[in-house]
């Protein structure tokens, strides 16, 4: 087995880990920070709206030019008034997108840049996009984006609790808010694309977080029938023993993203790669870090102020000051204090798999039953 894979043998079994909700008020205050950040990002400088969502034309010019990107942006600025953003095709053709004009003035335009291109003005494709048609594209996002979040919060609530719906809208939230930031400040065009990348990470964001919920929901199970963990260790074990199918999940999804937005959009030049795969990119990274490092330690947080955590967490301290004292393990064994049970049922499931509490291993109380002592008769 590799030393990924032992170590995430290790995770699973709980046998190593890393204090995840313990430390969770330093990823509370980083996240708050990068949040911070990406909302004066969006204040100061603003997304750089496609022309899907503004409106205006884009001109493509026939095969081969000469002419050099600059060049073009000087001239369509030129003509139309207005700022240019000029990409060349693998053919040698020139798309010039110009936002924000008025359709009838297309004609005017599209005769000007053929003059100053030196090219017979027939031989330019043009496309029009009228504000309106924007304007419903933008609307139909918004409206796409809140339904999600209404069923995403819904099926949680049912399949889980509300404290798990609540972390997890927080933590899309969250993922939400730093690409749009990152978009401002890197200043990447927003289209469509954008919009499809912006919710396809968040399902990636969604999977990750309940697959942590799941584990969770099974490890807590009858949680307040023992004394050796409280919700937050519990918690923290359900982080661990996931942690390395997310990181790998993450690092795959990230590859080929990562492809189209370096190699693509970047060294080979295919700007139009970069309006999905920037989101796409960020997206992932910033789902993965919410499910680890926001949406379980909040559920953790929700959740020890119930009465009865609040109770089992008083147990648990107090147990474990008295192993203290007594030089015993800081984590006492399993114990199972349901009285009511009969001798051959199973106790409660808590904690990771493989540990002390798990189904069919035998309880505190019954361990030793029919096993013989003192000497064999």
């Amino acid at each position: 087995m590799s030393k990924l894979g032992s170590l995430g043998a290790r995770l699973h079994r709980g046998e190593v880990g890393y204090d995840f909700v313990g430390k969770r008020k330093i990823w509370y205050g980083i996240s708050i920070l990068i949040t911070i950040t990406a909302i004066l990002g969006l204040a100061v400088r603003g997304l750089n709206m496609g022309i899907e969502f503004q409106g205006g034309a884009v001109f493509t010019t026939p095969k081969h030019m000469t002419a050099s990107v600059t060049q073009a942006e000087s001239f369509a600025t030129d003509a139309s008034g207005h700022d240019a953003v000029v990409q060349k095709l693998g053919d040698g053709s020139l798309r010039i997108q110009i936002a924000g004009i008025d359709t009838d003035k297309s004609d005017a335009i599209k005769e000007k840049l053929a003059g100053d291109l030196k090219i017979n003005s027939e031989t330019i494709n043009a496309d029009l996009v009228g504000p309106s048609w924007g304007d419903q594209i933008a609307n139909k996002a918004w409206e796409g984006l809140a339904i999600f979040m209404v069923l995403v919060v819904i099926y949680l609530a049912i399949a889980f609790e509300w404290r798990m719906a609540l972390a997890a809208l927080v933590a899309l939230i969250h993922d939400i808010t730093i690409t749009t930031g990152i978009y401002a400040l890197v200043g990447f065009e927003v289209t469509p694309g954008t919009v499809i990348g912006l919710l396809t990470i968040l399902g990636y964001s969604l999977y990750d977080t309940v697959v942590v919920f799941d584990s969770l929901k099974e490890q807590t199970k009858d949680i307040t029938k023992q004394t050796r963990w409280t919700y937050s260790d519990v918690a923290n074990r359900s982080i661990n023993s996931t942690l390395v199918r997310s990181i790998n999940t993450t690092v795959v999804a990230l590859l080929p993203v990562a492809g189209l937005l370096f190699i693509g959009g970047g060294f080979l030049g295919a700007g139009m790669l970069n309006d999905i795969s920037l989101s796409l990119f960020v997206g992932l990274a910033a789902g993965a870090y919410s499910s680890i490092f926001i949406a379980t330690p909040l559920v953790a947080d929700l959740k020890e102020r119930e009465p009865q955590m609040k109770a089992l967490r008083k147990r648990v301290l107090a147990k474990r000051a008295q192993a203290a004292a007594q030089g015993e393990p800081v984590e006492p064994e399993y114990v199972d204090e349901t009285e009511d049970e009969p001798e051959d049922a199973a106790p409660a499931v808590v904690g990771p798999r493989g540990q002390a509490g798990a189904r069919n291993q035998p309880s505190s109380r019954n361990r030793g039953r029919g096993r013989p002592s003192g000497k064999r008769r």
